[in-house]
């Protein structure tokens, strides 16, 4: 007998379409955020019976995230320009969220600094949507299952 539909729900994968970002205080929407990559650089360290047993293999300190936030552009929605004016590092949240809109992981970015603001590109040809995208850099970033 096949479970009920309810039975299956918690361990089908969540889709990527259903998310939410703050950014500081703020809720800002967002086409795509990509970059939560957690990576450490590695030190191998041989000593004398490394022949023999193997070099010994450390993990260092994680390297900053490098986060890209991108959006359409839109009348009198100019958040992003005024902290990339302005660079103070803020806090950001993005969560992933379940069909109801519950949080179910969370990755939080500490004291995210605006590096770079790229314009979409203009042809004449195009009725593309104008999106617009800010790069950031952040010390850390660390992940919740809620």
């Amino acid at each position: 007998m096949e479970p009920a539909k309810n039975e299956r729900a918690p361990a089908y994968p969540l889709p990527v379409f259903n998310y939410r970002v703050q950014v500081g205080l703020e809720v800002l929407s967002f086409s795509e955020v990509s970059g939560l990559d957690l990576e450490y650089d590695k030190v191998i360290y041989k000593h004398g019976l490394s022949y023999a047993m193997g070099p010994n293999i450390i993990r260092t300190e994680p390297n900053p995230v490098t986060l890209s936030l991108r959006r359409g552009i839109a009348p009198k929605r100019s958040e992003l320009w005024r902290w990339f004016s302005e660079p103070t590092k803020k806090d950001l949240t993005i969560d992933l969220c379940d069909p109801t809109g519950a949080a179910i992981v969370r990755w939080k970015i500490d004291k995210a600094l605006p590096l770079k603001m790229t314009a979409p590109a203009f042809a004449a040809a195009s009725n593309d949507v104008a999106i617009e995208t800010l790069e950031l850099i952040a010390p850390r970033l660390t992940l919740e299952y809620l």
